[in-house]
């Protein structure tokens, strides 16, 4: 339990205030870290939006950043441990809004490595309540993406992979399930991948089942978002595409059969977490797969669906596209994904959809300067994105939000413990 109010541990009197709601002492942050202190910059313009709060059903961002889910293959048994609570800590504690954990299979199957974080269990609620504490107690918020791998599950972590392609698949000798992994036709990734297991309707049914109660975990351990992983070739890709779902059952065929599998998940999630709690979906926008000579994912088909989505449940779209099929042809620009937002939100407003208001949007991909994260979220602007989300640029510089804070003149809170570091309005970083 935290301490009273205004007490030490010891009992003296003090006048730091206790952060609220976790079971240690660290100084209250109000406003959170990473929030704009005052409503104009150094120089007396606007605040701009991406520095601006955000609220989504019960809950409210102090600014725009989200640290993307990025794998990190460091889970024991799908149990998060102390690696994860000072990586993911220190994105709070630097400022970012909202931090998105890795990855996480709903099924001890679904784990793209034998590393991957998991919440199949209700052992692995502990480790990541751990987590969500310290991300609370910087006042920032956390949300977790719950996947499955599919036919790329059962691989190993990148760093024990000599070169692309060269035994990428974890065998069983090396804690992998390569007889194990499911998919939504019998059809591997790659030649030298593993052949996976077209699904039952048993398996179908055993999946939406670890969904549901995954989600129910998440939400035990003190997670604000629940992000539900439909992208970047993994098992719900595998199920809308037709170049991976040659099903004739009603899980396949159609556009209507191939994305009922997702649909019916995110119908049942939705169904079991708090009103107050925001549900996301990432999906995969296009598989970069239109000069080939058979049907795939387009952008397109995701306006279809993202139709859809509001009526589900669903409060924020995240954008990103790829990783279905080594064929795939990206031709790679700092916009290259960023402009997906755009053309999707052009497509629904273009047929007169209701969720061309109603769905928010989150952009992702190469984000690295402090003017792009801006443009990408400016309200008025060419993508006037919800959220913006960053991933590898957070690995480089964790306390991002703050560089970028001074790059644009943005005065923001430090971490109480950081005062005496912040940099003046001058400084050159």
């Amino acid at each position: 339990m935290s301490r009273p109010t205004g007490t030490t541990q010891r009992g003296r009197k003090t006048a730091s205030l206790p952060a609220p709601g976790v079971p240690f002492y660290t100084p209250a942050h109000t406003p959170s870290t990473g929030t704009a202190t005052q409503s104009t910059t150094h120089d007396g313009k606007p605040i701009p939006t991406l520095f601006t709060p955000h609220k989504i059903r019960g809950v409210e961002f102090g600014n725009r950043f989200v640290v993307s889910p990025m794998c990190m293959y460091s889970a024991d048994d799908g149990h998060l441990t102390d690696f994860h609570l000072v990586h993911l800590g220190q994105f709070a504690l630097n400022g970012a809004a909202l931090t998105i954990v890795e990855a996480t299979s709903v099924t001890p199957n679904g784990r793209i490595s034998p590393e991957d974080s998991g919440l199949w269990q209700d052992s692995q609620i502990a480790p990541l309540k751990r987590v969500a504490d310290f991300v609370h107690s910087q006042g920032n918020k956390i949300g977790i993406q719950l996947a499955h791998a599919g036919r790329k599950a059962s691989t190993l972590a990148p760093w024990h992979v000599a070169k692309r392609g060269e035994h990428q698949f974890a065998k069983e000798s090396e804690g992998g399930w390569p007889d194990n992994t499911w998919s939504a036709s019998n059809i591997p990734y790659a030649p030298d991948w593993v052949n996976p297991l077209e699904m039952t309707l048993d398996d179908i049914k055993e999946l939406k089942d670890s969904f549901v109660a995954a989600a129910k975990r998440a939400i035990a351990a003190g997670i604000d978002v629940i992000e539900i992983h439909g992208a970047h070739g993994y098992l719900m890709t595998q199920f809308l595409s037709p170049t991976t779902n040659k099903r004739t059952d009603q899980y396949g065929g159609s556009f209507e059969n191939r994305t009922r599998l997702l649909l019916e998940i995110t119908k049942e999630v939705r169904a079991v977490i708090p009103e107050s709690t925001p549900l996301f979906l990432r999906l995969s926008a296009t598989e970069w797969l239109e000069s080939a000579n058979e049907p795939s994912w387009t952008v397109q088909d995701t306006i279809k669906l993202a139709d859809l989505l509001p009526s589900l449940g669903v409060d924020l779209l995240d954008v990103s596209s790829g990783g279905n099929s080594r064929e795939q042809v990206i031709k790679m620009h700092s916009h290259y994904q960023i402009d997906l937002v755009s053309q999707i939100k052009k497509g629904l407003r273009e047929q007169g959809s209701k969720a061309a208001e109603t769905l928010q949007f989150g952009a992702v991909g190469m984000i690295s300067t402090a003017e792009l994260a801006s443009e990408v979220a400016q309200k008025g602007g060419p993508v006037e994105a919800d959220l913006v989300f960053v991933a590898r640029q957070f690995l480089k510089e964790p306390e991002f939000v703050r560089r970028v804070a001074h790059n644009l003149g943005v005065p923001v809170r430090w971490p109480n413990q950081y005062h005496r570091a912040q940099w003046k309005p001058d400084a050159k970083i």
